[in-house]
Order: C-alpha cells, then structure tokens, then sequence
C-alpha cells in the first residue's frame, strides 16, 4: 500500500463518515459534505476567486456527486478524488462559461495550521513563495496545489487529471523542481 493512500479508497469511509455502497442515507450525506467542503471550497475559491462562486461550485460538485453515486467505483481512486474530479469539472465549467482566465494560487488563501505558518514562513518567505509559485505554469500550480494542499494521493489525482499514479509523482517532482528554481530566482539565492 502506498503511504498516502489515506487520502482515498477503503480510507474514504473512515474519513468522510460515508460508505457509497450503503443505501441512500441523507445523514451519511451530510457528514460527508461537512468533511469535505473545507478542502473543497478552498480549491474552488483559489480558482473562482471569489466566496460566492465557490460555494456555488461545491455545492454543484456535491450535487453530482449525490447524483451519480451510483457509478461510483471505489477501484483506483477514493470518494475525496472522485469529488475533487467532478469539482474541479465544474470549476472548468465556469471558467469557460464567464469566459474568464483562471486566477492563479492565492497563498494567503490557503489553510495552514498556525504553528506551521508561524515556523515555516514569515512574511517576507510568503510573498517570495507567493511570487515563485506565479512564476509555475497552471500544470505545475494544479499538481502541486491537489498534491500538497489538497493532500490527495498520487491515484487520486492521476484519476483526476487523466495520468497514472506515477506520472503524478514524477510531475510533482519536476514542478517542486522548478519552484525551487523559481524561489532562488526571487530571493536571489543560489
């Protein structure tokens, strides 16, 4: 088993509250959603750029995914990476709708626990992440934003993005790469 497996799978029912094999249950429904919307809206919200139009596309995720859920198969991807799918769906949905660029990562944006921020980055280390992350093509933003802040595992987003599970992982490599050069360049660095 791979190790962040967690993120998906038979782990999914311990995570979400939540067994798709289970007859419709609404209570089953609402755990999950409050599991997830977190997560969720903070994908939507750096993408959409703004509260309302991302809790608009959560919500229409979840609503297809209670939709579909009977054509959904645990095999190679979890409930949260199935979710994330349909979501990030209907964010491409409303890019192209609005005729609108998708915004890049917003950092400030992203949810860290406090002790993490306060240790990892001080404000000067923020906008210099902030400024190297600008500076990544969207390939390189979307793995490293469903890989890392996301936290879904490799078959999840290989499901979500149409690639094999290694191929994520060598994408995520190569684009943590280029970020580190990214970084060095605007901190001036070597």
């Amino acid at each position: 088993m791979e190790a962040d497996e967690g993120w998906g799978g038979h782990e999914d029912r311990a995570t979400t509250g939540f067994d798709p094999a289970a007859p419709f249950d609404p209570d089953a429904w609402e755990s999950l959603y409050r599991n997830v919307y977190p997560g969720m809206f903070a994908f939507a919200r750096r993408r959409l750029g703004s509260d309302a139009a991302a809790d608009d596309a959560v919500s229409e995720a979840v609503v297809r995914g209670l939709d579909r859920v009977a054509t959904y198969a645990p095999v190679g991807i979890g409930l949260r990476g199935w979710l994330y799918g349909i979501l990030r769906n209907v964010v491409h949905e409303s890019h192209r709708q609005s005729g609108r660029v998708q915004p890049g990562l917003d950092l400030d944006r992203v949810s860290l626990e406090p002790s993490v921020d306060s240790r990892l980055l001080a404000d000067e280390q923020q906008r210099a992440l902030r400024a190297a992350f600008s500076r990544l093509d969207d390939a390189d933003r979307e793995i490293l934003e469903l890989r890392l802040v996301a936290r879904l595992s490799a078959a999840d987003v290989g499901q979500v993005l149409d690639k094999q599970p290694g191929a994520v992982r060598m994408a995520q490599s190569r684009a943590l790469d280029r970020l580190r050069v990214a970084m060095a360049e605007v901190t001036g660095a070597e």
